[in-house]
């Protein structure tokens, strides 16, 4: 039980014991291969001072001749302990054999010098006995303290100088001086056995902590990886089922859509209309989904632009306003008129609409107020939107901005989301480079605070011009999609919007239906048969028919999908794609092909070149 002699703790089961011993003496037979490199210079020193001090009462030849010695000792110590830890066909214990036979071989030889003691001056004997003491205090250091090793070389060394002494005390006036030095000798070999315990002791623990750490630190790598690999395959689930989910609701959208065209008694319309009531509120839910990929894929663009909150937030309540009246709640707002902030008003809108809809649907009583008042700092304004409703208990409240996590929704009431709202709102806050503040007491209700920058009313820009209705021009769509119900459904409702369409289930049907009559706008899906994609899809139309207005529709909204379609600079809808969201992307690509061709201007001869 060395380990235990050692001062280490008690082991729990033998096997860990051999192991931890075993990396013990791999690390010592290091630690030892790296002083025996070292250690030949001082010694060797060290030694010829002892032979130079000893040719006044010895042969030179002798004295030389134990140099000598003492150099091939040093040379095989040098050579032999740099060979051990890299012996692994040889077992451990034959190597720690190896160390202390090379240790005990040494200090044999350093004994060996004390034979001319006897005939040195007090003076003499007494440097011999320092510098062979100090070597003994030095190898403390060299062998970790390792008994066995250590000792090796400690005893011989020791006694034979303890001996020196004794035997030179047998007679003469100061014999009790040379017993008493000899005496001396032996305490202090055992005061540095005691010292070598104790080094032994810090270099076990020391080498058992640096592998508890690096294992320690695999197991953080490990878990690391694990972690990473779950959150891609959370995405990659995410986008999959995202994409399965949004084609067949995407179908139902459009027939919904073309069907509410029709002309129906007042049950079909009441029909119709519920149904696309349901399929809107299953579309916002996946919106959410898709709100996350975008974050999380960083393609989300930040357009900072001065504007007043006042008409901003007017508008977001007259559309709130049905929703809190059929819970008989107040929505309150309190903005002033010189409001004015410099923020993206897109995002921020998206954030305060997460913040009024999580209040609305979490306040059974009461009232939601939005409040805006001016903050300490001049150069912010603050807006609070507050509720009374249930309120977050203390320890839940860094909860409620994790993924799917709701408070007080154990059943998964659909009316109440998906739990991605909160989440959402972080990332847009973290995007917009805001601060939120959450203060909330169970049963008083919840107040989230946003700061966000003040601007000078002076510094707003005149308005955009509306939007255009939702009617198209008489145009010529090429709807390229692998899914028969999702081409069938797309022909049906722009054909009810005065569109002449062409469907065809891959680009070459496309190319191949086109060459009659081109096409005015291009509609395809992303992922096509056969390995094509949506992006490559335009790219050939356009080989073809330069300029074509193109949209992509996909249900795919993993983050690599939709950086692909960011570089490429094309519109990307996601299924399902509301009648209104087409209609409005569709007037949109067509416009901007408009301006394209109003920047051609023309040119010396009569030629046409884009600025």
């Amino acid at each position: 039980m060395q380990g235990r002699r050692q001062g280490l703790p008690p082991p729990v089961m033998p096997a860990d014991r051999s192991a931890e011993q075993s990396s013990l003496d791999l690390e010592l037979l290091r630690l030892i291969a790296k002083q025996g490199r070292r250690v030949p210079y001082p010694v060797g020193l060290s030694a010829l001072a002892l032979a130079l001090m000893s040719t006044s009462v010895v042969p030179v030849g002798l004295a030389f001749g134990w140099l000598v010695a003492v150099y091939a000792v040093l040379a095989l110590r040098w050579w032999m302990l740099g060979r051990l830890p890299e012996m692994h066909e040889e077992p451990l214990t034959h190597r720690i054999r190896w160390a202390i036979g090379l240790s005990l071989l040494n200090g044999t030889v350093f004994a060996a010098s004390l034979g001319v003691a006897p005939w040195l001056t007090d003076f003499q004997r007494t440097v011999q006995t320092i510098v062979l003491l100090g070597l003994c205090a030095g190898a403390v250091a060299t062998t970790a303290g390792h008994r066995v090793v250590f000792q090796a070389f400690l005893w011989p060394v020791t006694l034979a100088n303890a001996l020196a002494w004794g035997l030179g005390g047998m007679s003469g006036e100061d014999a009790w001086l040379d017993v008493l030095l000899a005496s001396l000798i032996i305490f202090f070999a055992l005061i540095l056995v005691s010292l070598a315990k104790d080094t032994y002791r810090v270099f076990a623990e020391s080498v058992l902590i640096r592998q508890q750490q690096i294992k320690s630190n695999q197991q953080l790598r490990q878990a690391l990886s694990q972690a990473e690999s779950a959150m891609a395959a959370k995405t990659r689930f995410l986008a999959s089922a995202s994409h399965d989910l949004r084609q067949p609701m995407h179908t139902l959208s459009l027939f919904g859509a073309a069907l509410a065209k029709r002309t129906m008694d007042e049950e079909g319309n009441l029909i119709v209309s519920q149904m696309n009531l349901a399929l809107q509120s299953l579309s916002s839910q996946m919106d959410a989904l898709l709100d996350i990929s975008k974050l999380d894929a960083q393609v989300v663009p930040v357009n900072n632009q001065v504007f007043a909150l006042q008409p901003w937030l007017s508008r977001l309540q007259r559309e709130f306003q049905p929703s809190a009246q059929r819970k008989q709640l107040v929505l309150r707002l309190d903005c002033p008129p010189n409001a004015c902030v410099e923020s993206d008003p897109v995002l921020l809108e998206r954030v305060v609409r997460n913040l009024i809809d999580n209040a609305i649907k979490y306040t059974q009583k009461g009232e939601v107020a939005v409040e805006v008042s001016q903050s300490q700092d001049e150069g912010l304004w603050r807006l609070a939107v507050r509720d009374t409703g249930m309120g977050i208990p203390e320890h839940e409240q860094a909860r409620i901005f994790e993924e799917f996590y709701q408070v007080g929704n154990p059943e998964r009431d659909r009316a109440k989301g998906l739990g991605l709202g909160l989440s959402i709102v972080t990332r847009l806050v973290d995007l917009l480079d805001l601060h939120l503040a959450l203060r909330s007491v169970p049963g008083q209700g919840s107040s989230f605070t946003l700061n966000v920058t003040a601007a000078d009313p002076a510094d707003i820009q005149p308005g955009q011009s509306p939007r255009t209705g939702s009617s198209l021009p008489p145009i010529r769509v090429l709807v390229i999609d692998d899914e028969e119900p999702v081409r069938v459904a797309m022909q049906a409702l722009l054909s009810a919007h005065g569109c002449q369409v062409q469907v065809a289930g891959s680009t070459r049907e496309g190319l191949l239906k086109s060459m009659g009559l081109p096409p005015d706008l291009l509609l395809t899906d992303f992922r096509l048969r056969g390995g094509e994609d949506g992006i490559s899809a335009v790219r050939s139309l356009r080989s073809a028919f330069p300029g074509l207005p193109a949209l992509i529709v996909s249900g795919d909204t993993a983050p690599e999908r939709l950086r692909e379609a960011h570089e490429a600079g094309l519109t990307l809808l996601h299924k399902p794609v509301s009648e209104e969201q087409l209609i409005s992307a569709m007037q949109a690509a067509l416009a901007g092909q408009r301006r394209e061709v109003s920047d051609v201007q023309p040119v010396r001869g009569g030629a046409a070149s884009p600025v």
